[in-house]
C-alpha cells in the first residue's frame, strides 16, 4: 500500500548575500565591509523560520572575493546550514547580468523552495540582480518585501506584504518563488552564541569557480557582461530634519498638502 503523509517536507530556502562597503568608511578593505542591509532581513527572516522548525535547511550563497570568507563564515555560526562563496579572478568587474546568471546556475542545481533576497544593495540599489534570477529560474518574484506570514509560508505558497509608492498591498505567491525583502521589513539577525562564536566553521564553507559552474571565460567579468560603470559615488546618509506640525487645521493642510506633492492619493 502506499502511505503518504500530510505533514508538510521541511522547506529547504536559499538566501543570496552581498558584502558591501560600510557607508560611514572612506575604504573598502575587508575590516570596512558589512552584510547589504536588505539581504540581512531576508536572511534574518529565514532563521527566524528555521528557529520555529529546525527541520528548514538555510543555505546562504554570495558572489564575491575570497576576501569575505571571515564574513561568510560568521555567517555559518548563526545556525545557517550551508554557505557556499563563487570567485575566481575571471569574476572581477562582472555586471548584474553576469551575478545574476552565475548565483542562478548555482541555484538551479540546489533543492529550493524558496529564494530569499534583497531588494536593493547599499552600492548599487538598481534591484537588476534579484528580478534576473527570478527570469533566469523561470519563477515569480516580488520586491519591496516587508512582511512574510510565517503561518502561510509553506512549500506550496507565501503570502506577504509588499510596499512600494502607492502603498503596502499583500500578495500570495506560488512557491517556488523569489522574495526580496527591505530593510524596512525590521527582520534582525539572531547573535551567536557563546559556543558558535568559538567553533571553527573554515571548512564548512564551500568555494566554488565559474569554471566549476561550467562557464566559460569569456562568459564573465568584463567580456561576458552587458553593462559597463561609467561613474560612481559613495551613498551618503544625513540625519533627516523633522517638521513638527499640530492637530489643528494648520497642521492637517501641512500633511496633505505634503502627501499630494509625493503622489499619495492621486
Amino acid at each position: 500500500m502506499d502511505e503518504r503523509s500530510d505533514t508538510p517536507m521541511p522547506m529547504n530556502l536559499i538566501c543570496t548575500v552581498k558584502f558591501v562597503p560600510e557607508p560611514d568608511s572612506l575604504t573598502a578593505g575587508p575590516h570596512q565591509l558589512i552584510l547589504n542591509p536588505d539581504d540581512a532581513c531576508a536572511l534574518a527572516f529565514a532563521l527566524a523560520l528555521k528557529s520555529r522548525d529546525p527541520g528548514i535547511g538555510v543555505e546562504v550563497v554570495s558572489l564575491g572575493p575570497l576576501s569575505v570568507r571571515p564574513h561568510m563564515e560568521d555567517l555559518l555560526r548563526l545556525a545557517v546550514d550551508r554557505g557556499t562563496l563563487i570567485w575566481d579572478p575571471g569574476l572581477k568587474n562582472s555586471d548584474a547580468y553576469v551575478t545574476s546568471r552565475v548565483l542562478s546556475r548555482y541555484i538551479a542545481e540546489r533543492p529550493c523552495d524558496c529564494v530569499l533576497t534583497g531588494s536593493h544593495s547599499l552600492d548599487g540599489g538598481s534591484a537588476q540582480v534579484p528580478v534576473q534570477i527570478a527570469e533566469s529560474l523561470g519563477l515569480d518574484q516580488m520586491l519591496g518585501v516587508i512582511r512574510i506570514d510565517p503561518d502561510r509560508f509553506d512549500p506550496t505558497r507565501a503570502v506577504f506584504q509588499a510596499v512600494d509608492e502607492t502603498g503596502v498591498t499583500t500578495w500570495e505567491m506560488a512557491l517556488p518563488g523569489v522574495l526580496s525583502l527591505t530593510r524596512e521589513s525590521g527582520y534582525k539577525l539572531p547573535y551567536p552564541t557563546l559556543t558558535d562564536l568559538r567553533r571553527e566553521v573554515s571548512e564548512e564553507l564551500n568555494i566554488l569557480t565559474s569554471r566549476d559552474l561550467g562557464f566559460s571565460a569569456d562568459e564573465v567579468g568584463p567580456a561576458g557582461s552587458l553593462t559597463r560603470v561609467s561613474a560612481s559615488s559613495p551613498v551618503t546618509y544625513g540625519e533627516k530634519d523633522p517638521e513638527i506640525v499640530g492637530l489643528d487645521d494648520n497642521g492637517i493642510t501641512q500633511v496633505v498638502d505634503f502627501l499630494k506633492k509625493k503622489g499619495v492619493g492621486r
